[in-house]
């Protein structure tokens, strides 16, 4: 049987490694020459890129953390889908506590008019008992199933302009996110914010925020992906240009989602402006099944438990999540890339650990045919990739 040595241990400063020839998770995944070892051999073309923390605890009870990664940063630009909904998600409860604003919190309802073209209006949502639209709401579908227009309306509650600094502020300097999802808008329409009311339980107005627009410029990027794409049924024999979509790196993912999971563990600049409540809203949905949840009553054929589980489970509807096991995690797949930043925390086997994962699922080449290989590779890595090395914290905790 062979070997695996783990590298020497390398505390997390948040940002990104030196570009490095790594050995531990390559062996640990493709040892036994493995079903997948053949992707590092084409790590590139896969655009593949891991994170993986490990986490010990002291006789304190105290975590502390070393880290393994594959050419997080360094492979090129990967397009990060749902993922961006994490950070905006953790923005919209910060931007209520610097409003500080008497009666106005996360269960207030959230009224959004339409002030420019391409903007929609909502005013209500089934998805809540009474029907009333608010934050709670939005962060709650974000993380249990992953919904867009969710995303779009805490987008644009915070706008584009604060998204970015925040983020920047907090030492995550890639990182630009700069578009709705699921929405075809232009780069004007999408720097164009909506007018937003806030009502309290008897509707009364709390605060009102008028339609904005981003000024700001963008950095100027080269960020292309693919050998074609198809546009409007026709189809274009070059590579299709990212340059104007949402960026943000692996590493800055896996960042700030350990910066919710153990606050006290980042640098006080990476902490966002939250409270003990905010951070247990935030845990309690990230790591909650949609069954789990009572209401809205989910279609479990649609939404089954792991339908936003990658990591170690595949997102198969088969597969069923231990009661003594807690996933938090945010998830993201489109234009063929595949990805999860997760924490595990295994409490009958007193482990925890954090991986956080992307690979391009693409043989063709060309985006915009929904011809992406998720279930032939994406699903089936990804949940290779969460076994090993949850098959490796077992050894090393004695099991």
């Amino acid at each position: 049987m062979q070997t695996i040595q783990p590298e020497p241990v390398i505390e997390n400063t948040g940002g990104l490694p030196e570009k490095k020839v790594e050995t531990f998770i390559e062996q640990l995944l493709s040892a036994g020459n493995g079903p997948f070892s053949s992707v590092f051999g084409q790590a590139d073309s896969y655009n593949l890129q891991i994170v993986y923390t490990r986490i010990d605890r002291d006789k304190d009870n105290k975590p502390h953390f070393s880290e393994h990664f594959y050419q997080p940063g360094h492979a090129g630009y990967f397009y990060p889908a749902s993922t961006v909904k994490m950070p905006v998600a953790i923005l919209a409860l910060q931007k209520l506590n610097e409003l500080n604003i008497p009666g106005l919190d996360a269960n207030s309802t959230m009224i959004t008019e339409t002030g420019y073209s391409g903007q929609t209006p909502v005013y209500n949502d089934p998805a809540t008992p009474d029907g009333k639209p608010c934050i709670a709401s939005y962060i709650k579908k974000i993380f249990l199933v992953s919904d867009n227009d969710a995303f779009n309306r805490l987008y644009e509650f915070l706008g584009p302009e604060y998204i970015n600094q925040e983020l920047q502020k907090r030492g995550y300097t890639e990182a630009e996110i700069i578009h709705r999802l699921e929405a075809s808008l232009t780069d004007d329409q999408n720097r164009h914010t909506n007018p937003i009311r806030f009502l309290d339980a008897n509707g009364k107005l709390l605060y009102e925020q008028a339609a904005r627009f981003n000024t700001k410029s963008y950095s100027k990027r080269n960020d292309k992906l693919g050998r074609a794409y198809i546009r409007n049924g026709v189809l274009y024999n070059e590579p299709m240009d990212f340059s104007q979509k949402n960026r943000i790196s692996l590493m800055s993912l896996h960042s700030i989602l350990k910066s919710i999971i153990f606050p006290d563990a980042v640098p006080a600049k990476q902490r966002f402006k939250l409270g003990p409540g905010d951070y247990e809203f935030l845990r309690k949905y990230m790591s909650a099944t949609p069954s789990s949840v009572g209401f809205p009553p989910y279609d479990s054929v649609t939404y089954f438990d792991t339908y936003c589980k990658f990591l170690l489970f595949g997102a198969s509807p088969n597969e069923k999540i231990p009661p003594y096991l807690k996933v938090y995690n945010k998830v993201g797949d489109a234009y063929g890339h595949l990805l999860d930043i997760a924490y595990f925390n295994d409490t009958q086997n007193k482990l925890e650990f954090m991986i956080s994962a992307v690979i391009y699922c693409n043989k063709d080449g060309i985006l915009n045919d929904d011809k992406y290989d998720y279930q032939e590779l994406g699903y089936p890595f990804m949940k290779y990739l969460g076994q090993q090395i949850y098959y490796y914290e077992l050894k090393r905790a004695g099991f």
